[in-house]
């Protein structure tokens, strides 16, 4: 009866007509989808990257600049992922609420646990994150993570909202905790395959699905697959995928695919990554079901 009443109130809530109150600068788009999940009516939210840019790499556009400058939060990944740009941006924005530490900018990987945090830094390693992977997106344990505590930022932002960005939160958690456990359930043919990636970006996805990582096609991160590196990966046994983004050269993977006949499966990295990848539940089935579809 407790549990019907409240769910009651919550509906109330997320009825009643509201206008935006704030303004959300996402780095990217799992952000931006998360944001406005979270925010619904009371927030516009802009994505200052699309699916198919390499959020490594971006311009500090005027038009970014001025996106931040108007913005009253910044949500962003964080762990240097956006190292190259985003504190360009803050600079030129001159927006002090948007700065690092200031409770107008929130960085999602500063809400979980980090894997692969190097023991020691060292250039020849490649392009290694000193915080530790930050694509963090990929595990949807974390990425609730993530949305408990962006929630918690729109609520200090916006007190006034407070309710609705509860009840928000609590309708997504309902809805994300049993897709999870969907997937989960889907995904226990998987556990114990090995796959090899193109980039290490997929390392959360494999440790959530309980996947070896084989390899990577990339023999450094960041560094381009080389031929000779190829050739040794060819040797690997046992692989039920060769993984890689719709970001990634796809001519690398399909070379080794040729030459041992492993499946390569193009997994959407992000939302909208993909056709049919749309929003946050859309984006993560695909996933598994990509997965499924061509495991041996």
């Amino acid at each position: 009866m407790l549990k019907r009443f409240s769910l009651l109130i919550m509906l109330c809530i997320l009825a009643t007509p509201v206008s935006a109150q704030l303004q959300l600068f996402a780095c990217e788009p799992e952000w931006a989808a998360l944001s406005q999940t979270l925010g619904g009516e009371r927030v516009t939210v802009y994505s200052a990257t699309h699916a198919l840019q390499d959020p490594h790499h971006i311009q500090a556009r005027p038009s970014l600049v001025s996106q931040l400058s108007r913005a009253d939060l910044a949500v962003c990944t964080g762990a240097e992922l956006e190292a190259g740009w985003m504190p360009l941006l803050q600079r030129r924005a001159r927006n002090p609420g948007v700065q690092p530490d200031q409770p107008g900018y929130f960085a999602a990987t500063d809400q979980v646990s980090l894997l692969e945090i190097p023991q020691q830094l060292d250039r020849a390693a490649g392009h290694v994150h000193a915080a530790g992977n930050p694509h963090i997106q990929l595990d949807p344990r974390r990425l609730e993570q993530v949305a408990v505590a962006l929630s918690q930022r729109l609520q200090r932002l916006d007190p006034a909202g407070s309710p609705y960005y509860q009840a928000r939160l609590n309708q997504f958690q309902q809805r994300w905790q049993n897709a999870i456990r969907d997937w989960e359930q889907k995904a226990i043919p998987l556990r114990g395959k090995r796959a090899i990636v193109h980039h290490r970006d997929w390392i959360y996805l494999l440790d959530w699905l309980g996947i070896e990582l084989a390899d990577t096609l990339e023999p450094k991160p960041g560094v381009p697959p080389t031929v000779k590196h190829l050739q040794g990966l060819s040797e690997q046994e046992n692989i039920s995928w060769i993984i890689h983004s719709p970001l990634n050269d796809k001519r690398p993977a399909q070379w080794l695919s040729e030459r041992t006949g492993t499946a390569v499966v193009e997994l959407p990295h992000t939302v909208t990554a993909l056709p049919g990848t749309d929003d946050l539940f859309s984006w993560m089935d695909q996933i598994i079901t990509l997965l499924t579809g061509h495991a041996k």
